[in-house]
C-alpha cells in the first residue's frame, strides 16, 4: 500500500535516487545528460525538504515518487515530480500531484514546466486542468512547455 506524507530531510538521498532513475529517460529524449534534476545534489533536495513543500510516496517504506511545490505569493511552483520507473504507469504521478494541490491549500494557481517532447508528462498535466501558457525555447533540442492549473 503506497503512502503519500511529507518529506524528512533524512529523505534526501533516498529522494535523488528515485529522481536519478526517473529522469534518465528525459535525458536520454533530450540528448543532455546533465539536466539539472541529474546533476542536482542530496544536500540540495535536503534544503529543498527543510524550506518548501516536498511530499514521497512510501510504498512498503521505501520511497518510490516525490513531488515539490513552493509557493510564491498565491501560486504554488510545482517541481521535480518523480516516480521511480519500476512503478510507473500505475497513477502515482497524478497521485503526488493531486496531493499536493490538496496540501497547499493558500494557493490559487499551480504552475509547472515540462519538455516539449515529454508526452506522457504533458498528458498527465492536462488531464489534471494544467493548460498551456507558453513556451520557451531553450537550445535547439529543448523547447519548455509552461503549464497553470488555475482555481
Amino acid at each position: 500500500m503506497i503512502v503519500i506524507e511529507r518529506a524528512e530531510p533524512g529523505d534526501a538521498g533516498e529522494i535523488l535516487t528515485v529522481q536519478r532513475a526517473a529522469y534518465v529517460g528525459e535525458a536520454q529524449l533530450y540528448g543532455d545528460p546533465f539536466i539539472p534534476p541529474l546533476v542536482e545534489s542530496a544536500a540540495q533536495i535536503r534544503k529543498a525538504v527543510e524550506t518548501a513543500t516536498v511530499l514521497v510516496a512510501r510504498d512498503t517504506g521505501r520511497i518510490v515518487g516525490a513531488i515539490r511545490g513552493r509557493l510564491s505569493g498565491t501560486t504554488c511552483m510545482v517541481g521535480r515530480l518523480v516516480v521511480a520507473p519500476d512503478v510507473q504507469g500505475r497513477g502515482l504521478g497524478g497521485t503526488l500531484l493531486t496531493a499536493l494541490h490538496d496540501e497547499v491549500v493558500s494557493a490559487l494557481a499551480f504552475d509547472l514546466f515540462t519538455g516539449h517532447l515529454s508526452e506522457g508528462n504533458l498528458r498527465l498535466y492536462r488531464r489534471h486542468g494544467y493548460r498551456e501558457t507558453r513556451r520557451e525555447r531553450m537550445s535547439d533540442h529543448l523547447t519548455l512547455v509552461h503549464m497553470r492549473r488555475q482555481l
